[in-house]
């Protein structure tokens, strides 16, 4: 006997929207189809026909036919081998949600505990496949003192810290992980699905890693540190050699939440939290400073600063090298300072989107966007940009929104992903898989890194204490 699953979470919104219509579209009085008999086990139940031919999880799907009954408990509706959740239905036509990976697509119909279908449909439901968020590691218990815990994806514990994540450019089997107020560098290696410490933070003098970034022959690993004292530690440098696991001190300043590599010419630009400074050094020309016994150097210059004091950001420079993000964190906007090419220079920035010091949640363009805390984001192709200059959007996460945004290179800003069932509480922040923007939810999200290879993004959603994972879903 078949196995009739229980409903998912994070449908509730559709549930209940899809009631009122078909309830509406039942109950009218120009309705010349008034058809609510119950099902007769006598006759036989027929599907005649369903609209739409094609869609994926979460599609609402309309099935025409004879004998449904009018009872939505009782009749069972499969889609590729996958139980949909029935809305309502009127002995002709019935209301379903198409469940996720229903990938056959063929329909069946059940009536209570029958074991085997008493009708499919004449032809099958083209089921496409839709980007889900799903958990890659990751678990929080009820106290939250599950502490932290390596080993394969489906027991390591930890992630309770905001976090920057980048993929080793010479080994994309790689991705890590700085913890800001965390115990140093972690490895997410997906070539054995395990997670371990790659170094603590003691190992590098570290109290607050920042942001992280590769040389752009890949041979070196560099973090920036938030330390208040003017001659501390704002950025340290690991050889590939060594396995990364060599730290000296690279740079001193004070406070640096964020240090990037030019993709082309490879200078490092990192700032200052203290006036909004914004640095230039020339990294790969300062081969002795790397070399010697790691005590820093201040032979970089300052090009402009960001606003006033206290501005916390972080440099993404885009893969052309022809210009940068700098995303301001703690005051809630996105500006773009250009490549001067002649120079080797970024130049004054301007603002892109979101409004200095306004919070909130608004798509759009501009300054009439509103964003809360951007934390990380990473330049995307876009396969409908061939034809432009630019072929890249800007996905970034937002620690205070829950979600992800996408910035096009016009400057509109819409939302991605998280933010979800509604329906369920107002809240914004929770944690829920399923379809991006109708199910899924994000508390705090910080990290985020892009596999182009396999067109999946890595969120670190740190307050749910998990690394999540948008991909298509798996066939």
């Amino acid at each position: 006997m078949k196995n009739f699953i229980t409903k998912g979470r994070g449908t509730i919104h559709f549930i209940l929207l899809a009631f009122l219509v078909f309830s509406f579209a039942s109950c009218s009085d120009d309705d010349p189809i008034q058809t609510t008999q119950p099902y007769d086990p006598s006759k036989p139940i027929v599907v005649s026909d369903f609209t739409p031919k094609t869609g994926g999880v979460g599609q609402r799907l309309v099935i025409y036919g004879e004998n449904f009954g009018n009872d939505p408990e009782l009749i069972h509706v499969y889609i590729g081998g996958k139980e949909a959740i029935v809305i309502g239905v009127n002995s002709e036509s019935l209301y379903c949600i198409v469940p996720e990976k229903a990938y056959d697509g063929t329909i069946e119909i059940y009536m209570g505990d029958r074991p085997e279908p008493l009708a499919v449909g004449p032809e099958v439901f083209d089921y496409q496949r839709k980007m889900v968020v799903s958990t890659l590691a990751g678990d929080r218990n009820e106290r939250d003192d599950q502490g932290w815990f390596n080993g394969h994806f489906d027991v390591a514990v930890g992630f309770r810290e905001p976090a920057f994540m980048k993929f080793d450019p010479l080994n994309p089997d790689h991705l890590y992980v700085s913890y800001d107020h965390g115990p140093g560098i972690y490895l997410i290696n997906f070539a054995d699905s395990t997670v371990t410490q790659h170094l603590t933070a003691s190992a590098g003098n570290w109290g607050r890693l920042r942001s992280l970034d590769f040389s752009i022959d890949g041979e070196y690993m560099i973090v920036s540190h938030d330390q208040w004292d003017p001659n501390g530690i704002s950025t340290s440098i690991m050889s590939r050699t060594n396995g990364f696991k060599d730290p000296q001190i690279l740079t001193t300043s004070r406070a640096a939440n964020g240090a990037s590599i030019h993709p082309v010419n490879g200078e490092m630009y990192f700032n200052g939290y203290e006036k909004g400074e914004f640095y230039r050094f020339d990294v790969m020309n300062s081969k002795p400073v790397i070399g010697d016994a790691g005590l820093g150097t201040k032979d970089y210059e300052t090009l402009f600063l960001v606003q006033d004091n206290g501005w916390e950001f972080n440099i993404q420079i885009h893969p052309s090298g022809n210009y940068a993000y700098i995303v301001v964190v703690n005051q809630h906007y996105i500006l773009r300072t250009d490549y001067n090419w002649d120079e080797q220079r970024f130049s004054q920035p301007y603002l892109v989107c979101g409004e200095p010091r306004s919070g909130g949640w608004e798509d759009g363009v501009g300054s009439n966007v509103r964003l809360r805390n951007p934390y990380q984001g990473v330049f995307v192709k876009n396969p409908d940009y061939e034809e432009q200059d630019d072929e890249y959007d800007f996905y970034f996460t937002e620690q205070h929104n829950h979600d992800l945004r996408i910035l096009t290179p016009q400057g509109k800003v819409t939302t991605f992903a998280g933010r979800g069932s509604s329906s369920i509480n107002p809240d914004p922040w929770g944690y829920v898989d399923g379809d991006l923007r109708q199910e899924a939810r994000f508390d705090q999200p910080t990290g985020l890194a892009y596999n182009e290879a396999e067109k999946a993004f890595y969120v670190m959603d740190h307050q749910n204490r998990r690394i999540r994972k948008i991909a298509l879903e798996d066939e």
